[in-house]
């Protein structure tokens, strides 16, 4: 006992030693927290999820990968189970491994050592059929912060941006930003790359590319040229956040290609013979069409519900268009939310024509829930008030009848507004000052009644009787004030002493008394002061109290916040914090002399055979589409000429095109072979071009090559037209796409020095492969092979032969394709519908597929009388390849161009012909 007792005693004496903060305090509550806890909790932490992640089936897995991502999601650390996570990077399962890339994605930069060990894995995962797992992987080998593995992240970015995918493109031009912060000197690669993802058709991509643009090299304006109306043109398809990117880079662009819209109302404004004097040497100014097709393409998005994109508009009709057409944007602003952004807009644009239904409009905001928002829209009808004296007195009456609302903060802010109003002597106070003296009683917001203090001090001469009585009132409760109010009621008393010293010495004498006792010392200084004015208290400074107290107080200046800030961006950070923010980039200002719009007429690329793209219905709605405005007349009758010209000029056109120039022919032809990397490199090359010029010079040609079709044999032919030119093979040859990347891919509009001729098949595999088992097919069975010849319906179709067979003693009935699942860019022809097969018989089928330069299945149902049944047929590379004869200097050529960290060797016997 006594040894408790004493050491309790102890404690005593040393608690405010031993006591720390009221945070140690709060967790000494907590028993799992003390020392003895914590070894255990660390050990058993997240067993159960370990245990799942090691174990072997796929189901487990999943499940503990769902738990540790929502923990992720919710913020908690689960960083301790990065080992037990990446181990299943290997995953099997398709679900599974999307949920570890995601995991990875999010702590790969922190364990950053454990994330290098399995770089390899992402390596392979680049090449996985399933696009989420390529997009993934990207995203994880980005993440990885070190900056000596950023070669390899430059080659997969530079994959990537050629994959056939537009998911994996995004992906990728979202890891340029990553990959630039890491490495900057990898600045002239990645120019490259954005300049073809810019190229890009796809709207997914487009978004993203010119956010890697903003990031990487907004100083490249030479990029934005020729895409420049292509961007104006898929404005509305993009993605939303797309849709503010580029908006944001566009007012930039135009604020430094266009001149001013409003130059001629700025020199409008000017003195009358400072302006004449130069008159004759400025010409007038009209919106240039690049600027008018901006504007007009932008407009529409002001409709959109998402407020970043209606703002992204506003701020380019503010920057960047005529004062005439910013209105729209305001109105489009208003409609977003009510706000006190919306507010400060309204009354910014509260005109002689307009106040009345502005005015009508904040009325409808003052019943709204929230008080915060209906104390700003009182401000902003005396705001309208003061700026308008037409619609003084209205706004005034509106304000008096609210000083009657149930809403005690209404009341409160009227007061306030109110007192603000006749201080500008917008009118008579004295029956205003009387009305809100008798609802002082009844108002408990101290601002409100501080308020009506001040507002019978200043006019008391107006209001002689009420102002002592209200003073007699005050004097009661002086006690039980607030601070403010006990201000102000020393400021009334004083006043009212000087005005009427009769009536009111003994009252201000009393409640000084009051205040020199008060626990405020702001209150007992200011007694302190005040006390030398009232009787008793002689001195020259008495003399000039009415001169100090009674003076006339300038009115307050009401205005915007954001006044003296309108050189800051629209909508931007520093406009928002009313100063410039750290890393903020003033909008570039206007041109005098704008640079040349002919910078943005991007020459049509026409190739030798022109069947092909007549053919060819979705490179035509793609040029209609993207078209721009026709060039000029001499590009015309150049492009007219002979075939051979004509390639010619459109090999200088896409030189001219490119970023960068080379001095010698050889390199320009090595850059070229560098980026024709992908076989998305044929559909993304003829960006803004013009559909009309094309197609007359495509008729022009059509005319010459029906002329001479026996000299055309003899012509050189470029790579795209060995894969476009699908009329003038004969049917015996097989009509398929390339599928090995950079191979085989066409670049834009070259010349090869040596050509590639087409030869026919030396091997058509005659073995079918099983489509349908007979059992499977309850009695119908199909084998399928690939003919290696052009399908009928389209070239790029691959021809597959299917024969179907009856096993059963019973006729089938109506065999045709039913549902089909296909990837992104696959199509597939159905074959005739076969209404009757009989018993024991076999009846074959002709079906096109074109696998858009994959070797991903074609999943689709055969269905017949017996049911419905699921098929798939997967190719081979080489089905997908065409026979071609290439000489040794152009196969040399070739493979210098191919770029890539993986060899393949093949043994070949030789065929001599």
């Amino acid at each position: 006992m006594l040894t408790s007792s004493s050491h309790t005693m102890s404690n005593n004496n040393s608690y405010s030693n031993d006591r720390g903060s009221s945070f140690e305090a709060e967790y000494a509550v907590d028993p799992a927290s003390g020392g003895f806890f914590i070894p255990i909790l660390k050990s058993k932490r997240h067993d159960d999820l370990k245990e799942m992640l090691d174990s072997n089936k796929d189901s487990l897995k999943l499940e503990a990968m769902k738990r540790i991502i929502g923990m992720v999601a919710k913020g908690r650390d689960a960083s301790v189970l990065f080992p037990a996570v990446v181990k299943n990077v290997v995953s099997k399962n398709i679900e599974v491994k999307k949920l570890v890339y995601v995991y990875l994605e999010r702590y790969a930069e922190e364990q950053q050592d454990l994330a290098l060990l399995s770089i390899s894995t992402f390596q392979r995962a680049l090449k996985e059929p399933n696009q989420l797992i390529r997009a993934g992987a990207l995203r994880v080998l980005s993440s990885i912060r070190v900056k000596m593995i950023s070669p390899i992240v430059m080659l997969a970015i530079r994959d990537a941006s050629s994959d056939m995918s537009p998911y994996v493109r995004k992906t990728a031009a979202h890891a340029i930003p990553k990959l630039y912060s890491l490495d900057p000197e990898l600045k002239s690669q990645l120019v490259t790359i954005i300049q073809k993802l810019l190229a890009d058709k796809t709207v997914l991509v487009i978004g993203s590319a010119v956010m890697a643009f903003t990031e990487v090299c907004p100083e490249r304006v030479d990029l934005i040229h020729q895409v420049y109306r292509k961007l104006c043109a898929l404005l509305v398809d993009v993605d939303e956040w797309g849709q503010v990117t580029i908006v944001n880079m566009l007012t930039r662009y135009a604020r430094s290609q266009f001149i001013n819209p409003n130059l001629r109302e700025e020199e409008s404004d000017r003195d009358f013979y400072d302006s004449s004097s130069d008159a004759s040497d400025k010409p007038t100014t009209s919106l240039d069409p690049d600027h008018r097709l901006l504007l007009r393409s932008s407009r529409p998005l002001l409709q959109s519900r998402n407020a970043a994109v209606v703002m992204s508009v506003a701020q380019l009709y503010h920057h960047a268009a005529p004062k005439t057409e910013s209105l729209l944007a305001a109105k489009a602003l208003v409609r977003l939310l009510r706000s006190h952004f919306e507010l400060e807009v309204l009354t910014n644009l509260t005109t002689d024509s307009n106040v009345s239904t502005i005015l009508r409009e904040l009325q409808t905001y003052i019943s709204n829930s929230d008080k915060h928002f209906v104390a700003a829209t009182i401000q902003a009808i005396g705001r309208c008030a003061c700026s308008i004296s037409e619609v003084t007195d209205s706004c005034l009456n509106g304000l008096v009848s609210l000083l009657s609302n149930r809403d005690e903060a209404v009341v409160a802010e009227s007061v306030v507004v109110i007192k603000r109003l006749l201080q500008t002597q917008a009118a008579d106070p004295k029956e205003i000052i009387t009305h809100m003296a008798r609802l002082l009683d009844s108002i408990t917001v101290a601002q409100a009644r501080a308020a009506i203090l001040w507002l019978l001090g200043e006019h008391s001469q107006k209001v002689p009787r009420i102002a002592p009585d209200v003073l007699r009132k005050m004097a009661k409760t002086f006690s039980d004030e607030s601070d403010i109010v006990k201000l102000q009621v020393m400021n009334l008393a004083i006043k009212l002493y000087i005005t009427n010293p009769e009536q009111t010495s003994l009252l201000c004498q009393y409640i000084f008394n009051l205040a020199r006792y008060d626990q405020n010392y702001d209150i007992r200084d200011k007694a302190r002061l005040l006390k030398q004015f009232v009787p008793n208290q002689g001195g020259k400074i008495k003399s000039q109290a009415a001169r100090m107290f009674l003076a006339n107080k300038p009115a307050p200046l009401l205005q915007s916040h954001f006044k003296d800030h309108e050189d800051l961006q629209l909508g931007s950070l520093s406009h928002y914090i009313k100063q410039r923010a750290a890393g903020y980039v003033p909008l570039p200002l206007f041109p005098e002399i704008p640079p040349s719009g002919e910078v943005r007429n991007v020459e049509p690329v026409v190739t030798e055979d022109s069947k092909s793209y007549k053919n060819s219905d979705k490179m035509g709605n793609s040029m209609l589409f993207w078209g721009s405005e026709p060039s000029s007349p001499g590009n015309s009758s150049s492009a007219s000429s002979s075939s051979g010209e004509s390639s010619s000029e459109s090999s200088s056109a896409s030189e001219e095109e490119s970023s960068e120039e080379e001095s010698s022919e050889e390199e320009e032809e090595s850059e070229k072979a560098k980026k024709s990397e992908s076989p998305y490199e044929v559909s993304t090359s003829d960006d803004e071009t013009v559909f009309k010029k094309a197609s007359k010079e495509r008729k022009l040609k059509e005319e010459k090559s029906e002329n001479s079709a026996e000299t055309k044999v003899n012509d050189k032919k470029t790579n795209l037209d060995l894969l476009l030119d699908l009329c003038d093979i004969n049917n015996e040859a097989p009509v398929m796409t390339p599928s090995l990347g950079g191979f085989f891919t066409p670049t834009t509009a070259v010349v090869a020095p040596l050509t590639m001729q087409l030869v026919q098949p030396i091997f058509v595999n005659t073995k079918p492969m099983e489509l349908l088992n007979r059992i499977n097919g309850r009695g119908l069975s199909a084998t399928y092979r690939f003919t290696r010849s052009p399908h009928l319906y389209s070239p790029s179709m691959t021809n597959i032969n299917i024969m179907f067979v009856n096993n059963t003693n019973e006729d089938i009935n109506d065999i045709r394709l039913g549902k089909k699942n296909l990837a992104v860019g696959m199509t597939l022809h159905d074959f005739a519908c076969i209404s009757k097969l009989p018993p024991n018989c076999s009846l074959p089928a002709t079906l096109g597929i074109d696998f858009n330069d994959t070797t991903q299945p074609a999943n689709f149902e055969i269905v017949s009388s017996l049911g419905n049944f699921n098929v798939c047929i997967k190719p081979k590379v080489g089905e997908l390849l065409r026979p071609v004869k290439i000489f040794n200097d152009l196969f040399l050529e070739k493979q210098a161009s191919l770029r890539g960290m993986n060899r393949a060797f093949y043994c070949l016997n030789a065929v001599h012909s």
